[in-house]
């Protein structure tokens, strides 16, 4: 493993958990956006996959403490994002033609309003992924190219 096919890995994730979000405030948004088109498990979205496949080597390495934080967060961030997801695909008030075609339904003033609330929360946990891989890549920057080579 290369230190540089590392910090490539790792920025190529954290650019896949951005889109993950903007995916989340398009929904906010109104946009029609399909069921599956914003991963509800933690290791079904880009930044998942890569977090708990080739993520784990960095894990793995001495000093990579941070890494439990990242995946903590990461976590969190999907138990809110599916309550925004339920606000939106829930069950409830949905059509037979929604439930069909796995769109959203039609949602109140109200469960808006509180879709809204949990995406405040979903982007303060974002902000906080983000300062946790920012630290991850400086950590990282850090290293001597050597010290990747016998890893």
């Amino acid at each position: 493993m290369e230190k540089e096919n590392v910090l490539e890995e790792l920025r190529s994730a954290k650019v896949a958990h951005l889109k993950w979000v903007q995916r989340a405030k398009s929904l906010i948004s109104g946009v029609l956006v399909e069921k599956g088109a914003i991963p509800l498990d933690y290791t079904d979205c880009a930044f998942g996959k890569w977090f708990y496949s080739d993520g784990q080597n960095i894990a793995l390495m001495p000093g990579m403490s941070v890494m439990d934080e990242i995946g903590s967060k990461h976590t969190d961030l999907h138990e809110v994002y599916f309550k925004i997801f339920q606000v939106y695909f829930g069950e409830g008030g949905k059509s037979f033609f929604s439930k069909l075609l796995k769109i959203k339904k039609k949602v109140s003033s109200a469960e808006q309003e509180m879709a809204e609330v949990y995406y405040a929360d979903l982007e303060k946990i974002s902000k906080e992924l983000l300062d946790l891989i920012g630290r991850l890549e400086r950590r990282i920057n850090a290293l001597g190219e050597e010290f990747f080579l016998k890893n």
